[in-house]
């Protein structure tokens, strides 16, 4: 189905006798009229269960034309035998809410970590020195003389590609305790790997 060629904001749109559900039909069916009236009259809705969600007005509208498309273009999937056509549609609103929430979360915990990482200088620089100096399975080997615990953040970090803040998680410990590990464990890695690459014992 096409988008509509107007959106309107909304207005009184009453249709006494008309319902939601009978406007989702008709909107399913691709009646723009229909549309046109099923938004100005619900969206004041759906404007404040996202607003209540989001607090920040401007977002509000934004998520709240979204949802709106949103209904557009799947309207035919409304059952009214599993519920209200307010409802179906608030579900929808509250849904894309979150997830806007969960979205602006994301980003924020990944500046964090871009920031905590600059600030980890000499931890990258030992990071650094290990992973490209030295070959493979000579870091396999040296591996095994980590504690299990030291071991097992490396692993996760840099064959599984997890964050610092992923490798706290996957070990239910505390970030600042995952650091220190990987930081004592880099630095007997690369002394066992020194000792490996400069000749022998």
């Amino acid at each position: 189905m096409s988008e509509p060629t107007a959106l309107p904001w909304p207005g009184n749109g009453a249709r006494p006798g008309v319902t939601d559900a009978d406007l989702l039909a008709r909107t399913a069916g691709g009646d723009t009229a229909a549309f046109s009236t099923l938004y100005d009259r619900i969206s004041p809705w759906v404007y404040g269960l996202v607003r209540r969600v989001l607090r920040n007005p401007a977002q509000s509208e934004e998520v709240t034309q979204e949802v709106m498309i949103d209904i557009w273009k799947t309207a035919r999937r409304f059952d009214a035998a599993r519920g209200s056509a307010h409802s179906w549609i608030l579900t929808i609103a509250h849904r894309r809410a979150v997830d806007r929430v969960r979205s602006e979360q994301a980003a924020t915990d990944r500046n964090d970590l871009v920031g905590s990482r600059n600030a980890e200088v000499d931890f990258d620089q030992v990071s650094d020195t290990v992973t490209t100096r030295l070959e493979a399975e000579q870091v396999r080997r040296c591996l095994g003389t980590l504690t299990e615990l030291q071991r097992e953040s490396i692993t996760l970090a840099y064959y599984n590609g997890y964050t610092y803040l992923e490798v706290a998680q996957q070990l239910d410990a505390k970030l600042p305790t995952v650091k220190a590990r990987m930081r004592d464990g880099l630095i007997r890695l690369r002394d066992c790997l020194g000792t490996s690459t400069g000749g022998t014992r």
